[in-house]
């Protein structure tokens, strides 16, 4: 990529949920950020005003649905309305993480799916595209009927492992629904996979976890989408330690770290947890076992090739 990006007809806007972030995507493709402003009425109504005509522009808003999740949509869905009054030519949001992708379906009587409703809140504000990564249930992209643009940040997590050099090493999914991801990652590293086998006995008894797969002697990396509460991933950790592991290392690209999550990988028996910025992570929480991996250039090349009207999924090979 060139230092500047000469069309302007692409813009790139931030709004407040990851600031960083979008300073380094619009540095990845050459532009500057777009001037807008996000303030808030006494009674905490959000207001935005965009500074700078868009009037015929691809315009790609970045903003990451992260805690404080409604805070962050109200956003979002307020500068979609403005940028289509501002006669946008293309409005894309460039959503990292997706909040509220874990409710994707009906696992009891009388529950929402509420990720279904996030896109239609999105489609009927007046989105044209959407560019996410790492979606909780890749099944997600069918709740648009706008174009979806699914981005994977394993290559970018398999890069970093591939240049630590691990000897004789098992890349472990934390659960069953993440088996294919597990898979992915080990086909990047040409690695064996293993799967946590857990299950409740009855309601508020410890997890039995059983190892699908060999571990003994080998360095484990467990691979998860989100790491919340980091729970399941440090009682997989020991589990892991137990039944023979050298060491354990664990990675996510959204690292959500709600809670007792700092508290739990500090003291558990995880060596380095590696996560990338999709998710803004506040000073008190990059502990020295965290390792964070920037996502920018993915994204800004994204935004290049859906603005050139290229190919996006050549960015997997």
């Amino acid at each position: 990529m060139s230092n500047q990006y000469l069309d302007p007809n692409l813009k790139v806007f931030s709004l407040n949920s990851n600031h960083a972030l979008a300073q380094e995507i619009a540095k990845a493709i050459g532009v500057e950020l777009g001037k807008c402003s996000v303030t808030h009425f006494s009674d905490g109504e959000v207001q935005i005003n965009i500074e700078e005509s868009i009037r015929g522009c691809d315009v790609f808003v970045i903003q990451s649905t992260s805690q404080p999740v409604n805070e962050h949509l109200m956003e979002l869905l307020i500068m979609i309305d403005a940028l289509k009054r501002a006669s946008a030519k293309t409005i894309n949001i460039v959503m990292p993480y997706y909040g509220y992708a874990r409710q994707d379906r009906k696992a009891r009587a009388r529950e929402p799916i509420t990720a279904k409703l996030v896109a239609n809140l999105l489609e009927t504000a007046g989105a044209d595209r959407v560019i996410t990564l790492d979606l909780h249930a890749p099944q997600i992209q069918g709740f648009f009927d706008i174009l979806i643009d699914h981005l994977m940040g394993v290559p970018i997590l398999a890069d970093y492992f591939r240049e630590k050099n691990l000897q004789d090493i098992v890349i472990v999914s934390p659960d069953h629904g993440g088996v294919t991801r597990a898979r992915k990652m080990a086909d990047r590293l040409k690695a064996p996979i293993a799967i946590i086998d857990k299950r409740r006995p009855r309601p508020n008894v410890a997890e039995v976890m059983n190892i699908v797969g060999n571990i003994e002697g080998k360095t484990a990396i467990l691979i998860d989408d989100i790491i919340d509460t980091a729970g399941t991933i440090t009682l997989a950790a020991n589990a892991l330690m137990e039944n023979g592991a050298t060491e354990v290392y664990a990675c996510c690209t959204h690292p959500v770290l709600s809670g007792p999550a700092i508290e739990r990988i500090q003291n558990s028996t995880i060596k380095e947890l590696v996560v990338t910025n999709t998710i803004s992570l506040p000073e008190e929480k990059k502990i020295d076992k965290i390792v964070e991996l920037s996502v920018a250039t993915l994204i800004g090349e994204a935004i290049i090739r859906v603005h050139e009207e290229q190919s996006v999924s050549t960015l997997f090979d």
